[in-house]
């Protein structure tokens, strides 16, 4: 038995390998896991469910192909997805969860994150992420015709490039008391989240005892999957 986490991926037209490594990695991995979870940022942008690019149907089909051949398929939104809904995962077959999640992982309870609600020290983004994961601000967005979404993506991606050079590298990585604020209110010993693009297994200290984090990789030059079992974590890097 064996369950797959993966994330920040950025899938993009831009960038074939990391597409061609995905397919690969769904073929060699998933005949032999129980579940495939993606924790956010699968996508560079997601600009609405009706994307028809070649791209976007290639993607939701090899989602597909997975789920009908058994693979439970879990999808969380992160930052650049967030505007994945309703008629993605029927298509892909499936099932969105929200941020955060628990969920029981071979017995134990397992606190699934994308990662970006705990970088609280980068205020700026913070504001910005109540905003886009408002049901206004989401209805407004798709208020646009297709074209016009990407346009509007394509300059938000623009302005965070900037904003992010200017800012200090551990503004925008996780704030540790609100890890561990998180972790205690939801009363695990696991949490597992992405984003940060720093890959690494930390583990820390609870006022209920010993605990892990783990941070998943980000695909670029490697890929990254964290594969549990009932009795193993390994976290672990490939070649793309």
């Amino acid at each position: 038995m064996t369950t797959l986490f993966i994330s920040d991926l950025h899938l993009d037209e831009s960038r074939p390998d990391i597409s061609r490594a995905f397919f690969k990695f769904l073929e060699r991995e998933t005949p032999h896991a129980e579940a495939l979870y993606i924790l956010g940022d699968f996508f560079e942008v997601w600009v609405g469910d009706d994307d028809d690019s070649e791209f976007s149907r290639e993607i939701v089909e090899s989602l597909r192909n997975i789920s009908d051949k058994g693979t439970a398929l879990y999808f969380m939104h992160g930052n650049r997805d967030f505007l994945v809904g309703d008629t993605f995962t029927k298509e892909t077959g499936a099932t969105l969860l929200p941020d955060p999640s628990v969920i029981e992982l071979y017995g134990e309870p397992v606190l699934l994150m994308h990662g970006d609600s705990l970088c609280t020290l980068d205020e700026d983004y913070m504001i910005f992420r109540q905003q886009a994961r408002s049901p206004e601000w989401q209805q407004q967005l798709m208020s646009h015709s297709l074209a016009e979404r990407r346009i509007i993506a394509a300059d938000l991606r623009l302005k965070s490039q900037s904003m992010n050079s200017l800012k200090a590298e551990d503004i925008m990585d996780v704030t540790p008391s609100e890890v561990s604020k998180v972790m205690e209110l939801k009363q695990v010993k696991h949490l597992i989240h992405g984003h940060t693009h720093r890959p690494a297994r930390h583990p820390l200290s609870l006022k209920s005892g010993k605990a892990e984090r783990i941070v998943l990789g980000d695909w670029h030059d490697h890929g990254w999957v964290l594969r549990v079992s009932p009795d193993a974590y390994s976290l672990e890097q490939f070649l793309i």
